[in-house]
Formats: structure tokens, C-alpha cells, sequence
């Protein structure tokens, strides 16, 4: 085994979950490089050094740059906004240091192709976060499919939908400022990379993004609350994706159902544990979809448990990243995802927005 020392900017909701998986996750899953918890980033020096004692870091900082350049960060975890990700992923792999950035990758096209270019001119491991493709269930789900376990996939349905801005009286933040921090921007990079990695590229699409409250205590809204799209994956299955911040009632609305010709599939994050399956054989009467409990016999389920139905949680998504990129590191192998698919995610995001002005299909390769 050998220590790898880890530098974090960001220590905010995800800067914390980010630490307590470098923190678990040479116990969980045995790897052969144990993470060192070696500086943390804030945007002041008491907030820094509040995450540095909560969290167990050696050193805190202000500065990114700081951390970036120090020697015994050998490895960097970017959870700031996104309008950070771009300089700060570019100066550590100028460095040689291997990079995972959570998601969205960059603040928009061109800052992800920046970081595509700097990512491959360094030749390091670089990996997106996104974590929520990583359950047991939808790891199983991505075989199921990959098997022909369904048959031919001729229809795919994904949401990704909240509610933690359903109330117009809710007053105006930066989540309602910018569209890299819109629905668009903020939640869509979830359920497209999940709909990526489910059934691959999509070819194009048509969309129609709204701002429903366009005003809120405190000031205007210049970014969307919630965005449609109909598209064509490459493999010919029509599908259609849906995303809000404003749906109300839905907490973690991370959601598909895949169709195909031997059987089916459906998944709800919010019972993140299950997945349904329906299979077309045996007699009529008997057939329907049944809930599968997830347990050891599913991927990176038994590391955290050995229980079958007993489950796991949003932390662990977030240990089993850790786990890929440290792999990628050891071993110098590209692990799913990487700067490049995130920056896949962009393109259709790109192409749906531009749909949206203009009303009209848009082909993903023109982005």
C-alpha cells in the first residue's frame, strides 16, 4: 500500500462528502493507494480551517493556488462552482496531477473542451463525478441492458426532479443566477449522463427550457427552472428526458424507464435500493414486474454490506467514486467517466438550449 496525499477545493456539501469517502474508502474497499487528507479550500481562512478540524485535514487555505501547487497534494478533487472548474483543473494538470471534478464539468462548452485538451496533453487520470450511476441498482440496470437481458431497447424515459425551488416566495440565491447554475446546468448533467451510459449517444434532439418564476423575493431569476427534450439515441430508441427544480413533492426524482422488446426496467432514486424488472416469458397470469433488492449479489454492494435489502446510501455512491479514480491513478487506465464524457454531457446540453431559442431538432455533432 502506498499514501497518496489529497487536496479538496470546496469544503461545502459536496467538499464534506468528498472527504469522508477519501476517508473510508481504503477500508471499504481495500484499495492499494490509501488516500492522505493533505489541504483543504474555502473561500476564507476560518471557513478553511473550520473544514480542515471537522474533516481531519493536515493544512487548510484561501487559495486554490496554494493547494494546486503544493508538493504533497498529489491528487486534486475539485467541489467548487462551476465557474471554478476550468482554471483550477488546467493548473493541476499542468502540474501532472491527476484531477476528478465533480459535475458538471466546466461551466459550459468551451470550458470543457479546455479541460478535454489540458486533461490529454497531461496524460494523467481524470475522471467527472457523477455519482449517482454508481448505485448497485443502476450499475446492475447497465447489465441488464448490455446482456440483452430486455432485448432491443425501443424507448427510454429519464427525469431528474426537485422541488427545493417549487415555492415562488423562496427568495432569489446563486442557484437562481446563471445558466451553468440552472436546471439545465445544475440537475440535466445528472439524468443525461445516466441516459449516456444507459443507452449510449445520443444522435440529436429537440428541447424547450423554461423559466416558470421569473421573479423571487430579492431580485429577478436569469436562469431555467425546468427543461424538456425528445431525442434519438444512435442505436435508434427514441427517448425523452425531463428536469426540474420545481416539481413539487419530488425530493431526489432521479428516475427512467427503459422499454424493449423482451422485457423492461424502472428505477426511482428516491428507493434507491430497488429495481424493477419485468421480464416477457412464462405464462401471462404470472408475469409483472418484479422488485429486486439489492444485496451482495449486485455490483459494489457487498464492500459496504452483507446483508441482502439492508442497502446503501448516497455517501456510498461517492466511496465508489473514490475507489475508480484512485484505481485510474494506480493503475494509469482511464476510468468511466472521464473529462471527455463529461464534456460529452455539455455538448447535449449545449445542443438542447440552442433547440430551445430556436425551436428546432439540433444534431449533437454540430456542438
Amino acid at each position: 500500500m502506498a499514501e497518496i496525499g489529497i487536496g479538496i477545493v470546496g469544503g461545502g456539501y459536496m467538499g464534506k462528502a468528498h472527504a469522508v469517502a477519501m476517508s473510508a474508502v481504503g477500508a471499504v474497499f481495500n484499495t492499494a493507494l490509501r488516500p492522505r487528507l493533505e489541504m483543504i479550500c474555502a473561500t476564507s481562512p476560518e471557513s478553511a480551517e473550520r473544514y480542515r478540524a471537522a474533516y481531519g485535514f493536515a493544512r487548510a487555505t484561501e487559495d486554490w493556488q496554494v493547494l494546486v501547487a503544493d508538493p504533497r497534494v498529489e491528487a486534486i478533487v475539485i467541489a467548487s462552482p462551476q465557474e471554478t472548474h476550468r482554471a483550477i483543473a488546467e493548473a493541476g494538470f499542468a502540474l501532472g496531477k491527476p484531477v476528478f471534478c465533480e459535475k458538471p464539468l466546466g461551466a459550459s462548452l468551451d470550458d470543457s473542451r479546455a479541460m478535454v485538451a489540458a486533461a490529454e496533453a497531461a496524460a494523467v487520470a481524470n475522471m467527472t463525478g457523477f455519482n449517482y450511476i454508481r448505485t448497485p441498482a443502476s450499475q446492475y440496470a447497465r447489465a441488464l441492458i448490455a446482456d440483452g437481458a430486455i432485448g432491443e431497447v425501443t424507448w427510454f424515459r429519464g427525469e431528474h426532479t426537485e422541488d427545493f425551488l417549487a415555492d415562488p416566495q423562496t427568495p432569489a440565491s446563486w442557484r437562481t443566477q446563471g445558466e451553468a447554475n440552472g436546471t439545465m446546468g445544475d440537475l440535466a448533467p445528472h439524468m443525461i449522463n445516466a441516459a449516456l451510459a444507459l443507452l449510449g449517444q445520443i444522435d440529436r434532439l429537440i428541447a424547450d427550457v423554461e423559466t416558470v418564476h421569473e421573479t423571487r423575493p430579492g431580485g429577478m431569476v436569469t436562469n431555467d427552472d425546468h427543461g424538456q427534450m425528445m431525442c434519438r439515441f444512435a442505436r435508434g430508441t427514441m427517448g425523452q428526458l425531463y428536469f426540474s427544480r420545481i416539481s413539487t413533492g419530488r425530493k431526489m426524482g432521479y428516475a427512467y424507464e427503459i422499454t424493449g422488446t423482451k422485457g423492461a426496467i424502472r428505477f426511482d432514486q428516491e428507493d434507491q435500493n430497488a429495481l424493477w424488472l419485468y421480464r416477457s416469458e412464462g405464462p401471462e397470469a404470472t408475469r409483472g414486474f418484479t422488485k429486486i433488492l439489492t444485496g451482495p449479489a449486485h455490483p459494489d454492494y457487498e464492500p459496504f454490506c452483507q446483508g441482502p435489502g439492508h442497502g446503501t446510501g448516497y455517501q456510498d455512491q461517492i466511496i465508489i467514486e473514490a475507489r475508480d479514480f484512485l484505481q485510474a491513478i494506480e493503475t494509469g487506465a482511464p476510468v468511466w467517466p472521464t473529462f471527455k464524457d463529461g464534456m460529452e454531457v455539455n455538448r447535449v446540453i449545449a445542443a438542447a438550449m440552442a433547440s430551445s431559442a430556436d425551436k428546432t431538432w439540433k444534431e449533437i455533432s454540430d456542438f
